[in-house]
């Protein structure tokens, strides 16, 4: 009787593992490299950056950046394509922790969603370029007819001052940039140069891998956050915390997003790196 109750526990337990995934895929999502002044702009068709955070449409599900699903509520995503649909989930201009706190939720809280916006920037499953996935997705999203989902305008730059001086513009209203879709090319999930991001300074992620004690008007309180990028890159991030911050630092393992004046030459580290923010919407310990 013992052995017929242990193998029927085995038999759910390998019933269950087979019938879900044990870690989330990520959606193959297409990522930017920072604007260099080298590019033919004619090549390119422009949006504003949008500070939100990312959803994926798989065309059932809302998916993050990291594969994790969104709880939205069920009239939010009513009547969407079965087609994947890519965009920011986005609060406003200067909202970027109520969008993260609004996503992160389990329970979906309506009244905090009736405030996000889904802003639709391509559709992966389109064969087409951007320039014919872009046209494509106006008409998908014009299908779906919820104010709450909208299509990113985008728009043509003939010149580097004609691009910067839209990019001053949109950051004195409250936005945090520009990006630049190259019109010809094809969708491919990963960072490459037919994407690219245009904001007043660079920014980055890293992952904290230990705290360090602070000395002088710091001391007990935290010191620097030594962090590591993707890329293997080591150093410590000081400025731009505050004395809150310090006194509750954020966790270990935890990812965060830190502004930067271009690099070493020689190591590749950031120049006047500064803490900006805790990245909840990444993959946290």
């Amino acid at each position: 009787m013992v052995r017929v109750r242990w193998f029927a526990l085995l038999l759910t337990l390998v019933c269950l593992l087979s019938s879900a995934p044990l870690f989330a895929s990520q959606p193959p999502l297409t990522l930017a490299h920072p604007f260099h002044a080298d590019v033919r702009l004619a090549d390119f068709l422009v949006s504003e950056k949008y500070d939100g955070v990312r959803g994926y449409w798989d065309g059932e599900r809302l998916l993050t950046r990291g594969g994790e699903t969104i709880h939205a509520p069920e009239w939010f995503t009513a009547g969407w394509p079965k087609t994947p649909l890519d965009g920011e989930l986005w609060a406003g201009r200067g909202r970027f922790a109520e969008a993260v706190s609004t996503v992160r939720q389990q329970q979906a809280d309506d009244d905090a969603w009736c405030r996000m916006r889904f802003m639709a920037f391509d559709l992966p499953a389109h064969p087409g370029d951007f320039a014919e996935r872009d046209a494509a997705l106006e008409g998908v999203v014009a299908t779906i007819r919820q104010p709450w989902v909208r299509h990113v305008a985008q728009f043509r730059v003939g010149e580097l001052t004609e691009l910067h001086a839209t990019l001053k513009r949109l950051v004195q209203q409250g936005g945090e940039g520009l990006v630049l879709h190259r019109r010809t090319a094809l969708h491919r999930a990963g960072r490459s140069n037919d994407l690219l991001k245009l904001k007043p300074y660079d920014d980055a992620e890293a992952r904290i891998i230990a705290h360090l004690p602070g000395k002088g008007r710091y001391a007990g309180m935290l010191g620097a956050l030594e962090v590591e990028t993707a890329q293997g890159l080591r150093f410590r991030l000081g400025a731009g915390l505050s004395d809150t911050e310090r006194r509750a630092p954020p966790i270990v393992g935890s990812w965060v997003t830190f502004r930067y004046n271009g690099v070493n030459e020689k190591t590749g580290i950031p120049r006047f790196a500064r803490f900006m923010r805790v990245r909840e919407d990444l993959e946290q310990p």
